[in-house]
């Protein structure tokens, strides 16, 4: 036990006088939380849109006053002809297109029946879908509107179907309080990851690594020596980052704060065992860091922080179960949106616990003493 708190006393020494490692720790969750919860939102705010009104009627004219009214639409151009209305959508000018055809009004009014044209800048699918989606939902309204108004349909609040919607966990629908907690898990992942996977080849890269490995201390001495300083330091990462977060974005903390930190703590040791095995087989800083950088890419994207698991091919979600960030993207969202407790993520505990301890022991014994 001595030998080791002399060794975590070199190693804090050494990271105290490392001014990179300071600026990682310090200012980069900062700076990354502020950034990437702002740029990594998919809510589309301000869509620009044109109208090609071929129909000029009252009812059209209303529904067009419908669309302006709604916080999303921003009204760019009327047009005259669909040629115009292209070169809009081609010169991304305008994300979506209304077309409106002549007769709207009279073919509502005789067979109570009326189309509409969307046309949609599909270039980002997604934004595509909510875009449709959107739009859509202006233009039921007002179709449900025109039809109590013209007596078709008179209003009855006792109708036997009615639909009311209440939304769980994100009442407010913010993207940030959604957002958040994944970016958090990244931050720590990715500090944990390359500060571990570069501290041993340093000490090669320096010379120093000879000295240690000619002195009596054991491989799980040295290792233990190694890891627990970034142990300290990825927690200490989480506690800062869910600060910042909470004063700069006001996300909600529903949960048992003490399940997520003892998560934490299980899921960095898996995690720094990863920087060590990556370690082991490398020779330089350079080379461990884009070893670790093609693995992080792998594990984030994969991870349900920007797709719903669920939503992947089904191979992918098989490749999912194997990936430790899933599970702590999963956990902080349930424990600090949903106020899970210990007996809902007693699974992730379990699964992270077993990666935990097989990363760790196949890193340690591909590790060697050696000059």
């Amino acid at each position: 036990m001595r030998t080791i708190l002399f060794l975590l006393r070199k190693e804090f020494l050494q990271i105290s006088r490392n001014k990179p490692i300071l600026v990682m720790i310090t200012v980069l969750p900062i700076v990354q939380l502020l950034i990437l919860v702002n740029a990594a939102n998919f809510e589309i705010n301000n869509i620009n849109y044109a109208i090609l009104d071929n129909d000029k009627s009252q009812t059209s004219r209303e529904l067009i006053q419908k669309l302006e009214a709604n916080n999303y639409f921003t009204l760019v151009a009327n047009v005259s002809n669909e040629k115009e209305a292209r070169h809009l959508l081609e010169n991304r000018k305008v994300d979506m297109v209304l077309q409106i055809p002549s007769k709207f009004e009279s073919d509502l009014q005789r067979v109570h029946k009326a189309g509409l044209f969307l046309g949609i800048n599909a270039i980002d699918g997604s934004a595509a879908g909510l875009i449709s989606f959107y739009a859509n939902s202006v233009i039921v309204d007002f179709n449900k509107q025109i039809v109590v108004e013209q007596g078709r349909l008179p209003f009855n609040p006792k109708l036997p179907i009615r639909v009311e919607t209440r939304y769980w966990f994100n009442p407010e629908l913010v993207y940030s309080a959604f957002m958040t907690p994944g970016l958090l898990v990244v931050l720590v992942t990715m500090v944990g990851m390359f500060l571990s996977s570069m501290n041993i080849v340093r000490e090669i890269e320096i010379g120093t690594i000879e000295q240690l490995n000619v002195t009596p201390i054991t491989k799980v001495q040295f290792i233990i020596a190694k890891l627990t300083p970034f142990w300290i330091i990825g927690m200490f990462i989480l506690a800062f980052g869910l600060t910042v977060g909470k004063l700069m974005f006001d996300f909600p903390v529903v949960g048992n704060l003490a399940v997520l930190f003892a998560f934490a703590g299980v899921y960095l040791i898996a995690v720094l065992g990863m920087g060590l095995f990556v370690s082991t087989i490398t020779n330089t800083q350079q080379q461990a860091m884009l070893i670790s950088w093609f693995f992080l890419v792998i594990f984030i994207l994969m991870s349900g922080l920007f797709t719903a698991v669920d939503s992947m091919p089904e191979w992918a979600q098989q490749l999912t179960k194997f990936n430790p960030v899933t599970y702590f993207v999963e956990l902080i969202r349930m424990v600090l949106l949903k106020g899970s407790d210990f007996k809902h993520v007693t699974r992730h505990f379990a699964v992270i616990s077993v990666m935990a301890v097989v990363i760790n022991i196949f890193a340690v014994f591909n590790y060697k003493k050696r000059i």
